[in-house]
């Protein structure tokens, strides 16, 4: 949560003394133990194993399924509070500026952070084309085909291509998925 804190609004003073309390928490200077990896890694199997609603479909979940926003946001978590404390442009509280600030440190490979970036921005499409859609929030692609052939119009797909952003989406996640299982599972 610390790594996601921005001041907004407050005196100038009271928010230095905030940021200087939390940065040596969500910057660590040595990084992480190799003991905190394994917790952070235990807690987000538990999380993924106990937040997905019953019913909903694992590859089409925006937010829970696999290489979704996520998948996606935890990995650049782990980055930071690997190596924040050590480059500067890590410290922010945005993920996608974060990917780009591994990237450009050479944490990330130029298709690694490619791919992540893809599958963040895809998934918030998608999320916000379904919500436009059914006029209501939603967490995953809807299952209705009409209600998918609307979310791909909206998202610029034309008449008849709702398969093709159905496989556009299910291949952008695969790949984040395996970028996720072997930097922030470490497979």
């Amino acid at each position: 949560a610390l790594l996601r804190a921005a001041p907004v609004a407050g005196d100038n003073g009271v928010r230095e003394k905030f940021a200087a309390i939390i940065d040596p928490l969500r910057y660590p200077s040595e990084g992480l133990t190799e003991n905190d990896v394994r917790e952070i890694r235990r807690i987000k199997a538990r999380v993924d194993d106990e937040r997905m609603p019953r019913g909903a479909d694992p590859l089409l979940h925006f937010k829970l399924g696999a290489g979704g926003l996520s998948d996606v946001e935890w990995t650049v978590q782990l980055l930071q509070l690997e190596h924040a404390g050590q480059i500067e442009g890590l410290r922010t509280p945005r993920t996608l500026p974060a990917l780009e600030a591994a990237r450009e440190a050479g944490i990330l490979d130029e298709e690694d952070a490619e791919a992540l970036t893809a599958a963040w921005l895809l998934a918030s499409r998608a999320r916000n084309a379904t919500v436009q859609v059914r006029g209501k929030p939603a967490d995953q692609l809807p299952g209705n085909p009409r209600e998918r052939a609307a979310v791909a119009a909206v998202l610029g797909y034309g008449p008849g291509e709702t398969e093709d952003m159905l496989n556009d989406y299910r291949r952008t996640t695969r790949q984040a998925r395996a970028v996720v299982d072997r930097i922030f599972w470490g497979e």
